[in-house]
C-alpha cells in the first residue's frame, strides 16, 4: 500500500484527533486520553517557540491518518553535533504491516539528515511488535538502555 507522508501542521489537527480516536477504538488499552487538555497543549505547541525543533509526520491512507511519527532535533555541545530523538511512532492497528511505519521512518530519516542531524536516538517500546520493527531497521544498532526521569 502506498502512503502519503505529510508534516503535521495545525490545519491537520482534526485529522490527528481522528487518528487518535481510531487508535483507541482498535486498541482500548492506551494509558492516556485525548481530552480537552491534550487538544489545548497540541494546539498551543504550534505557536510555542520551544517546539521549533519538533518534527511530526503523518502517513495518510484512504484519506485519513493511518500513522504518525514524532521526533525532535537535539543540539548538544558534547561533540558539537545535532542529533535527533525519536519520541513516538504508531500506526493504527488495521494499517500495520503494510509499510506505513517504514514509510514514516524513511521520510523522517531523510528530513533529519537534510537538517544536519547525524544520529537518531530512540527508546524502544517493550511490546513484541515494536521490538521486531526496530530490530529490522537498516542501519540501526541497539546499544544503551534508556531511562525515564520525571522532572
Amino acid at each position: 500500500m502506498a502512503f502519503d507522508i505529510r508534516p503535521f501542521t495545525q490545519e491537520r489537527l482534526e485529522d490527528v484527533l481522528d487518528f487518535e480516536r481510531r487508535l483507541r477504538q482498535e486498541e482500548p488499552d492506551w494509558g492516556w486520553e485525548i481530552g480537552e487538555a491534550y487538544q489545548r497543549r497540541v494546539r498551543k505547541s504550534f505557536s510555542d517557540p520551544r517546539f521549533a525543533n519538533a518534527l511530526t509526520l503523518l502517513a495518510y491512507a484512504d484519506g485519513r491518518v493511518a500513522g504518525r511519527i514524532d521526533a525532535a532535533l537535539i543540539a548538544s555541545r558534547f561533540e558539537g553535533v545535532v542529533n535527533a530523538y525519536l519520541d513516538w511512532i504508531c500506526v493504527v492497528k488495521s494499517y500495520r504491516h503494510q509499510g506505513a511505519a517504514q514509510a514514516l521512518m524513511a521520510e523522517l530519516r531523510r528530513r533529519l539528515k537534510e537538517q544536519g542531524a547525524v544520529t537518531l536516538v530512540g527508546l524502544i517500546a517493550s511490546n513484541e511488535e515494536a521490538q521486531r520493527f526496530y530490530r529490522s531497521m537498516e542501519g540501526a544498532v541497539i546499544r544503551d538502555e534508556g531511562i525515564w526521569i520525571d522532572l
